[in-house]
Parts: structure tokens; C-alpha cells; sequence
């Protein structure tokens, strides 16, 4: 038996979250089971948890988009036991059950072996929020951009996305302009890497088309108009990576900046992203990424204490990273 943070639905539709006792027998199809050491609570998984939004396709679901831990048996020539591996996406804790478990069985295509110089912790504690930051930074740098364009903004700033986009990019050499409504944790943003701390109050009503130009790029997971002003506030030819929606799934904008600054919008899919997209941007995490940071920036809870966590965190209330020891 393993235990697990199990989601069932009531006859009235409210979502309900129990750490509960399985049996393995009760596993989804995949050729690897993988004893789980550590995974994560992202925006998404306290969606699921809370039942706020639809992220759940069927239930009883295990909530958990990513995890880590070691290969337990394989049928998978590519793996063999005691393998250590991660999982980030794929429609894990969605359809398929996911990484808030002491134990996943899923497919072999979905794994990435953990990078040298990395354990199971470090690895959530960048999580899918990290490796999302590194897909953005590499979208950026994709299409032209270096130190010497100009300041880069990261918007939801204090969030996972955006703690690690802040420190990977001023790791690079940006000058890093963060956006938060928590503009009491300036100190901790700028430990991160951040020069300028801006109030997200400026960048979340709606704006003009066109703004003044501050910004060579910008990495965003809120959306709606806070998106819509970063487009209007690029300068030309910048780029914005745009990976979240925390304000909202809405794009209230025009096509000026596009049309008349030479705009890019890149956007940017963790979920569903190639094999090997996903183990370059691993690969990049263990060489780019400051490990010192991610301590400060990590907090570590048991499976019991997730339910109770997932309000705060799509309240705003949570700061970085929130990992999962599944065992405790």
C-alpha cells in the first residue's frame, strides 16, 4: 500500500481532497512505476485540488504534475531499477494520476533522467514553475535577445515561474524588472536578481495600445491585460514569453505592437513540449542555475499538509517554490 492525495467528486460537484491508502494494483497503465521521493503543489495542481477550475478530466484523480524519485520496475529497456527520474507535464494529475503519491506508474516517454549534480529535492524544487522559466528564457534568447537589448521584465514575479526566470536571466546578464503585488518581498526579489521592483497595479488595468517603450522582453504567466500592456510597453522588436494566465486566460489587446514595433509573441507549453526541448532545458537548469537560490527560495511540506496549502497559493499568499516530501 502507498499513500496518496486522492480527489473524488460529491454528488453535488464539490471537489475533495484525502490523503488516502492505495494499492498498487490501482495504478493507470505506463511501462515504468516510480517510487516517488518528492513533487510540488504549481498553480495548476491547486486548481485541481480546490476545484476551482476544470483541470481535473475524471475522477477519483491524483493531483501532482510533476515528481521525482527512482525507477521501481520497468518494462522500458531505456530504464532499469534505481534509475532516478523526473516527470513535468504531460497530462499527469490531469487525466492521468500524478505526482502527490508515494508512488506513479506512467509512461516511458515522459521521463527525464534527473541531470548530474542534481537530487530528487533540488529538481522540485525548480519543479515544472523552473523548468517553464528556463522554456521562456530559451524562447527569448530564441529570437534574439541578449544582455545588451535591454531590461527584461518578469511578470508574477514572486510566484515559481517567476522567482526562477528572475535568477536564471540575471544569471545570464540581464538587467531584470520584476512585476508583483507583493512588493513587501522586494528584498527577496532583488536577492534573486531583480534592479527594479514595479507594483503589478501598473500593468493590470486596461491600457493604451501603444506605451511608452521600457522593455527589450519580458516573461509573463499572468495574462489578460497585464499581458496586453507588456506588448504596449516592448520596445521594437522586443519578445514577451507568455506561459501562465493568472489574471486571467483573456488577451484584451490590439495588434499595434505587433504591427508597428515588430513585437514577437512567443508563447511558451510546458506540458506537451518535445523530448528534447525538455532535456535541454534541463540540462541548462543543473549548468545555469544559481543551487544557493533555491533553498531561500523552497519551502518543504508533507502530503498531509497540501489540501490546506492550495487556497493560499491561488490567493497569492504562497512566495517561490513549495515542495512535497510524498514520504512524510
Amino acid at each position: 500500500m502507498f499513500d496518496a492525495l486522492l480527489l473524488t467528486k460529491t454528488d453535488d460537484g464539490t471537489t475533495r481532497a484525502a490523503v488516502t491508502a492505495l494499492d498498487p494494483s490501482a495504478l493507470p497503465e505506463g511501462e515504468v512505476r516510480v517510487d516517488v521521493a518528492f513533487s510540488t503543489v504549481n498553480y495548476k495542481d491547486a486548481l485541481a485540488i480546490t476545484g476551482k477550475s476544470p483541470v481535473v478530466r475524471k475522477f477519483p484523480m491524483v493531483p501532482g504534475i510533476d515528481f521525482a524519485g527512482t525507477v521501481a520496475e520497468s518494462s522500458d529497456a531505456r530504464y532499469k531499477k534505481g534509475d532516478p527520474v523526473l516527470l513535468n507535464g504531460w497530462g499527469v494529475g490531469e487525466a492521468h494520476w500524478g505526482g502527490l503519491a508515494q508512488q506513479a506508474r506512467v509512461k516511458a516517454d515522459w521521463l527525464v533522467a534527473i541531470p548530474p549534480g542534481f537530487d530528487a529535492r533540488q529538481t522540485m524544487a525548480i519543479g515544472t514553475a523552473g523548468y517553464t522559466a528556463m522554456l521562456c528564457v530559451m524562447a527569448l534568447q530564441q529570437h534574439g535577445l541578449t544582455p545588451a537589448s535591454g531590461p527584461v521584465l518578469v511578470t508574477g514575479a514572486n510566484g515559481g515561474v517567476g522567482t526562477i526566470a528572475i535568477a536564471l536571466l540575471a544569471r545570464l546578464g540581464f538587467e531584470v524588472h520584476a512585476s508583483t503585488g507583493r512588493t513587501a518581498e522586494a528584498a527577496h526579489l532583488q536577492r534573486l536578481g531583480a534592479r527594479e521592483i514595479i507594483d503589478r497595479a501598473t500593468l493590470g488595468e486596461p491600457g493604451k495600445p501603444l506605451q511608452k517603450e521600457r522593455w527589450a522582453g519580458a516573461v509573463d504567466s499572468v495574462g489578460s491585460h497585464t499581458l496586453a500592456n507588456v506588448c504596449a510597453s516592448l520596445r521594437y522588436g522586443g519578445t514577451v514569453a507568455a506561459c501562465g494566465l493568472a489574471q486571467g486566460m483573456d488577451f484584451p489587446a490590439s495588434v499595434a505592437p505587433f504591427i508597428l514595433r515588430g513585437v514577437t509573441l512567443a508563447g511558451v507549453d510546458s506540458v506537451q513540449a518535445p523530448q528534447a526541448r525538455r532535456v535541454e532545458a534541463w540540462r541548462r537548469l543543473a549548468a545555469e542555475l544559481p543551487r544557493d537560490l533555491l533553498d531561500a527560495n523552497t519551502q518543504t511540506l508533507g502530503l498531509g499538509a497540501v489540501a490546506e496549502l492550495a487556497p493560499r497559493l491561488l490567493a497569492g499568499q504562497v512566495r517561490g517554490r513549495v515542495v512535497v516530501d510524498v514520504r512524510a
